[in-house]
Protein backbone atom coordinates (compact mmCIF):
# COMPACT_ATOMS: atom_id res chain seq x y z
CA UNK A 1 0.00 0.00 0.00
CA UNK A 2 1.25 2.91 -0.87
CA UNK A 3 2.04 6.03 1.32
CA UNK A 4 -0.27 8.95 1.09
CA UNK A 5 1.86 12.16 0.34
CA UNK A 6 2.47 14.53 2.92
CA UNK A 7 1.84 18.00 2.99
CA UNK A 8 4.73 20.02 2.02
CA UNK A 9 5.33 23.48 4.28
CA UNK A 10 8.26 25.75 2.83
CA UNK A 11 9.47 27.94 5.85
CA UNK A 12 11.95 30.73 5.37
CA UNK A 13 14.42 31.09 8.43
CA UNK A 14 15.48 34.91 8.57
CA UNK A 15 12.12 36.60 9.97
CA UNK A 16 10.08 33.93 10.22
CA UNK A 17 11.90 31.29 12.43
CA UNK A 18 14.94 33.36 13.52
CA UNK A 19 14.71 37.20 14.50
CA UNK A 20 16.72 38.47 11.82
CA UNK A 21 15.73 41.99 12.40
CA UNK A 22 16.80 41.58 16.69
CA UNK A 23 20.23 40.59 16.06
CA UNK A 24 21.04 42.78 13.08
CA UNK A 25 20.09 45.82 15.23
CA UNK A 26 22.56 45.32 17.76
CA UNK A 27 25.32 44.21 15.08
CA UNK A 28 24.77 47.28 12.61
CA UNK A 29 24.53 49.55 16.30
CA UNK A 30 28.59 48.17 16.76
CA UNK A 31 29.08 48.32 13.61
CA UNK A 32 27.55 52.24 13.48
CA UNK A 33 29.33 52.76 16.56
CA UNK A 34 25.86 53.79 18.61
CA UNK A 35 23.64 52.07 21.01
CA UNK A 36 20.90 50.08 19.66
CA UNK A 37 18.51 51.89 20.75
CA UNK A 38 19.41 54.69 18.51
CA UNK A 39 18.72 52.63 15.64
CA UNK A 40 14.49 51.93 14.99
CA UNK A 41 12.85 48.91 15.57
CA UNK A 42 10.89 49.23 13.03
CA UNK A 43 12.37 48.70 9.76
CA UNK A 44 11.52 48.74 5.74
CA UNK A 45 13.31 45.82 3.68
CA UNK A 46 17.14 47.24 3.01
CA UNK A 47 17.11 48.53 6.76
CA UNK A 48 17.20 52.33 5.08
CA UNK A 49 15.86 53.72 8.58
CA UNK A 50 19.54 53.16 9.90
CA UNK A 51 21.06 54.96 7.13
CA UNK A 52 21.65 52.33 4.20
CA UNK A 53 21.22 53.70 0.86
CA UNK A 54 22.82 50.95 -1.20
CA UNK A 55 23.34 47.55 -1.60
CA UNK A 56 27.33 47.90 -1.06
CA UNK A 57 26.32 49.02 2.47
CA UNK A 58 24.28 46.54 2.71
CA UNK A 59 26.56 43.81 1.80
CA UNK A 60 29.39 44.97 3.97
CA UNK A 61 27.33 45.05 7.08
CA UNK A 62 25.55 41.65 6.02
CA UNK A 63 29.04 40.30 5.57
CA UNK A 64 30.94 41.67 8.95
CA UNK A 65 27.59 40.07 10.80
CA UNK A 66 28.30 36.82 9.41
CA UNK A 67 31.40 36.20 9.44
CA UNK A 68 32.80 38.59 12.42
CA UNK A 69 29.16 38.00 14.70
CA UNK A 70 28.23 34.67 13.59
CA UNK A 71 24.72 36.78 12.78
CA UNK A 72 23.59 33.22 11.38
CA UNK A 73 24.63 31.37 14.41
CA UNK A 74 23.90 33.74 17.02
CA UNK A 75 20.19 34.78 16.35
CA UNK A 76 17.31 34.86 18.79
CA UNK A 77 14.59 31.75 17.78
CA UNK A 78 11.03 33.60 17.06
CA UNK A 79 8.96 32.67 20.12
CA UNK A 80 6.64 29.36 19.32
CA UNK A 81 8.88 28.26 16.10
CA UNK A 82 10.17 25.11 17.80
CA UNK A 83 6.88 24.36 19.62
CA UNK A 84 4.41 24.66 16.42
CA UNK A 85 6.89 23.46 13.53
CA UNK A 86 7.08 20.08 15.73
CA UNK A 87 3.55 20.08 16.03
CA UNK A 88 2.98 20.24 12.67
CA UNK A 89 5.63 17.67 12.28
CA UNK A 90 4.38 15.09 14.64
CA UNK A 91 1.60 16.18 12.66
CA UNK A 92 2.59 14.57 9.59
CA UNK A 93 3.74 17.57 7.34
CA UNK A 94 6.92 17.79 5.74
CA UNK A 95 8.97 21.09 6.66
CA UNK A 96 11.11 22.17 3.98
CA UNK A 97 13.71 25.37 5.21
CA UNK A 98 14.30 27.44 2.46
CA UNK A 99 16.68 30.34 2.76
CA UNK A 100 18.37 32.68 0.69
CA UNK A 101 21.72 33.22 2.91
CA UNK A 102 24.33 32.70 0.20
CA UNK A 103 23.63 35.68 -1.68
CA UNK A 104 26.49 37.41 -1.20
CA UNK A 105 30.16 35.60 -2.53
CA UNK A 106 32.92 33.87 -0.36
CA UNK A 107 31.50 32.88 2.48
CA UNK A 108 28.81 30.69 1.74
CA UNK A 109 30.56 27.50 4.01
CA UNK A 110 30.44 29.59 6.90
CA UNK A 111 26.55 30.63 6.25
CA UNK A 112 25.42 27.11 6.02
CA UNK A 113 27.50 25.79 9.03
CA UNK A 114 25.65 28.84 11.27
CA UNK A 115 22.50 27.96 9.85
CA UNK A 116 22.89 24.29 10.31
CA UNK A 117 24.17 24.80 14.22
CA UNK A 118 21.01 27.21 14.80
CA UNK A 119 18.38 24.69 13.67
CA UNK A 120 19.92 21.77 15.40
CA UNK A 121 20.76 23.97 18.54
CA UNK A 122 17.24 25.65 18.76
CA UNK A 123 15.69 22.21 18.16
CA UNK A 124 13.78 22.95 14.60
CA UNK A 125 12.28 20.16 12.64
CA UNK A 126 13.61 19.92 9.63
CA UNK A 127 13.18 17.12 6.45
CA UNK A 128 14.94 19.35 3.57
CA UNK A 129 17.17 22.44 4.26
CA UNK A 130 17.14 24.43 0.66
CA UNK A 131 19.72 27.18 0.12
CA UNK A 132 18.02 28.97 -2.78
CA UNK A 133 16.65 32.20 -4.46
CA UNK A 134 13.85 31.55 -5.98
CA UNK A 135 11.59 29.92 -3.39
CA UNK A 136 8.46 28.66 -5.47
CA UNK A 137 11.37 26.05 -7.10
CA UNK A 138 11.14 23.72 -4.00
CA UNK A 139 8.20 22.19 -4.42
CA UNK A 140 6.23 23.01 -1.21
CA UNK A 141 2.30 22.92 -0.79
CA UNK A 142 2.89 25.80 1.98
CA UNK A 143 4.76 28.71 2.23
CA UNK A 144 5.47 30.58 5.46
CA UNK A 145 7.90 33.98 4.32
CA UNK A 146 8.41 37.65 5.54
CA UNK A 147 9.99 38.93 2.34
CA UNK A 148 7.48 41.57 0.31
CA UNK A 149 9.08 40.17 -2.61
CA UNK A 150 9.34 36.60 -2.06
CA UNK A 151 5.67 36.80 -0.87
CA UNK A 152 4.02 38.47 -4.38
CA UNK A 153 6.08 35.85 -6.22
CA UNK A 154 5.12 33.18 -4.87
CA UNK A 155 1.75 34.11 -4.72
CA UNK A 156 1.52 35.17 -7.85
CA UNK A 157 2.67 31.37 -9.01
CA UNK A 158 -0.59 30.49 -7.38
CA UNK A 159 1.17 29.25 -4.01
CA UNK A 160 -0.71 29.71 -0.71
CA UNK A 161 1.87 31.61 0.94
CA UNK A 162 1.03 32.88 4.94
CA UNK A 163 2.97 36.36 5.34
CA UNK A 164 4.80 36.10 8.65
CA UNK A 165 3.66 39.95 9.83
CA UNK A 166 6.57 42.23 10.62
CA UNK A 167 7.39 45.90 10.33
CA UNK A 168 8.57 44.67 6.41
CA UNK A 169 5.37 44.05 4.92
CA UNK A 170 2.61 45.78 6.80
CA UNK A 171 1.27 46.20 3.10
CA UNK A 172 0.77 42.42 2.52
CA UNK A 173 -2.52 41.49 2.48
CA UNK A 174 -3.64 38.07 4.14
CA UNK A 175 -3.31 35.32 4.97
CA UNK A 176 -1.42 37.48 7.29
CA UNK A 177 -0.07 35.73 10.99
CA UNK A 178 1.67 37.89 13.57
CA UNK A 179 2.91 34.22 15.43
CA UNK A 180 3.54 31.14 15.30
CA UNK A 181 0.11 30.12 16.51
CA UNK A 182 -1.44 32.10 14.11
CA UNK A 183 0.86 30.02 11.50
CA UNK A 184 0.17 26.66 12.62
CA UNK A 185 -3.92 27.60 12.88
CA UNK A 186 -3.79 29.01 9.37
CA UNK A 187 -1.75 25.88 8.12
CA UNK A 188 -4.33 23.40 9.99
CA UNK A 189 -7.22 25.31 8.08
CA UNK A 190 -5.49 25.20 4.56
CA UNK A 191 -5.63 21.29 4.65
CA UNK A 192 -9.26 21.00 5.43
Amino acid sequence: MKEKPKTVIGVDLDGVCADFYARMREIAAEWFECTPGELSAEVSYGLSEWGITDRSQYESLHRFAVTQRELFKTMPMIPGARKYLRMLSDEGYRIRIITHRLFIHYFHASAVQQTVDWLDSHGIPYWDLCFMKEKEQVGADIYVEDTPDNITQLREKGLFTICFANSTNRHIAGPRAASWREVYDLIRDFRK
